[in-house]
């Protein structure tokens, strides 16, 4: 049976201000401003299209906000070096980068970005943009490709963990390497191997998520591991295992968008992440894997990225978080 406020309603009060707690379909008369007034609540986020990259491409990288995004690398296939500037509406061509690279690490924000590693074979190349074009720098220590995770707040400070290199076995690494804007130092290694990893947080407080392998190089896992700094932990697991997903945000405040559930299969889900564990929310539009993710976790793009069984994707769905507001009823 259902309770007296899901059978009769709620019922409209008069009272001289808002109340401070609304629950959602509230409504009331305020006498002060003397209008009908409502709650309303959208409690799982929801996608919208955004303005769609002037190339498609998948295992494309992505650095930055909504309003002020970059991404760069990826394959159409070939292999590209091209990058563009996202300014909350549309994408624009600029400087590209110096090494063609798909499934790159990245790091940074529109104007202060680091790009690293990536394929077509795993390669250790590095390269800095500093607004207008990048420069290369210091390699990393251990080559890798597969999109292995990699965050950071600007191109003088970032962390690059997982991916793999095609030698030895597991061919999926646990390294971390950490970057202070000349040279990546090793690091503590992650608790479990893999690569296709997604990614969110800075380089003191990252968040390493999904991936394959563990179980063979073609495994997807939903693990989550947390990093602090110094040592990575194991966490929560996603509730859809994926590999290649997009990540954005925070290690305490994440969004893993879309990626792929199977070898053969992507998936439209995405999940946000609390600090302690996943929720799924609203799905994408459209079924995706190696997309440019970045953002926040309630203000995320998605750009991009490969849909089965061989479809290259250009377009961009834009998450806005839930939404909670107070509206006035008008009578026209």
């Amino acid at each position: 049976m259902g309770t007296y406020k899901e059978i009769r309603g709620t019922h409209i009060v008069s009272v001289t201000s808002d109340p401070p707690s609304p629950v959602n379909g509230q409504m009331w008369y305020n006498s002060t401003d003397r209008v009908v007034k409502g709650f309303t609540s959208n409690p799982v986020g929801s996608w919208a299209s955004g303005g769609a990259l002037g190339t498609g491409r998948d295992q494309v990288t992505g650095s930055g906000v909504l309003t002020a995004g970059l991404a760069f690398g990826g394959a159409t296939p070939p292999v590209q070096t091209k990058t563009e500037s996202y300014n909350g509406t549309s994408y624009s061509e600029v400087n590209d980068l110096n090494q063609a690279k798909s499934g790159a690490g990245g790091a940074g924000t529109q104007t202060s970005s680091l790009c690293f590693g990536g394929n077509p074979i795993p390669i250790a190349n590095t390269e800095s943009w500093n607004g207008s074009s990048w420069t290369e720098v210091a390699d990393l220590n251990n080559f890798r490709g597969a999109t292995l995770g990699g965050c950071g707040a600007d191109n003088t400070s970032a962390i690059a963990y997982g991916g793999y290199d095609n030698v030895g076995s597991p061919i999926a690494k646990t390294y971390t390497e950490t970057w202070n804007g000349s040279a990546w130092t090793e690091t503590a290694d992650m608790n479990t191997a893999r690569y296709a990893l997604g990614s969110a947080g800075i380089q003191t407080a990252a968040l390493g998520f999904g991936g394959r392998n563990p179980g063979g190089p073609f495994g997807v896992t939903g693990l989550t591991e947390s990093w602090n700094g110094s040592a990575w932990t194991e966490v929560a697991d996603l509730n859809t295992d994926r590999a290649y997903s997009g990540g954005s945000g925070t290690y305490t405040s994440a969004l893993a968008a879309a990626g792929a559930s199977s070898p053969s299969a992507n998936t439209v889900n995405a999940e946000l992440w609390d600090g302690s564990s996943w929720t799924e929310t609203s799905n994408l539009s459209t079924s995706r894997s190696r997309v440019a993710a970045f953002g926040t976790q309630g203000s995320s793009v998605a750009s991009g990225g490969f849909t089965q069984p061989n479809t290259i994707q250009s377009s961009t769905e834009e998450f806005t978080s839930p939404i909670t507001s107070t509206v006035t009823f008008t009578v026209s």
